[in-house]
């Protein structure tokens, strides 16, 4: 029983992971930066309406939500600097990873002396 019980929780994990993703593949988070920023634009104007529905029908009162921090943030632009900083690294990796071998041939000698 301990078996099956393990199995029934992976499959459950499983079913869980594959719904996130497709939720977030539905919803546009895995498409192009303009995707991501529309779907984020989305949520960020459902959010406070959900709420306040799902307060509502557990029965809390709130009087006021705080409001929703702007996140000014573009999925465009971060992309972009995420390659101009992989490429960056990169391009000086040649000229890194000799200045590294040369520190390391002479802290070795150093150590042999």
């Amino acid at each position: 029983t301990a078996a099956a019980f393990g199995s029934f929780r992976f499959v459950i994990k499983g079913g869980l992971a594959g719904a996130a993703v497709y939720v977030a593949y539905d919803q546009g988070l895995l498409g192009s930066g303009t995707q991501g920023a529309e779907a984020l634009r989305k949520a960020q104007e459902a959010l406070p309406p959900a709420i306040q529905e799902w307060t509502s029908y557990v029965g809390w009162e709130v009087r006021t939500l705080p409001p929703i921090p702007k996140i000014d943030f573009s999925p465009s632009d971060s992309w972009n600097k995420g390659v101009q900083t992989v490429i960056s690294a990169l391009s000086v990796a040649p000229t890194r990873a000799c200045e590294y071998t040369v520190e390391g041939w002479k802290y070795v000698k150093d150590l042999v002396k």
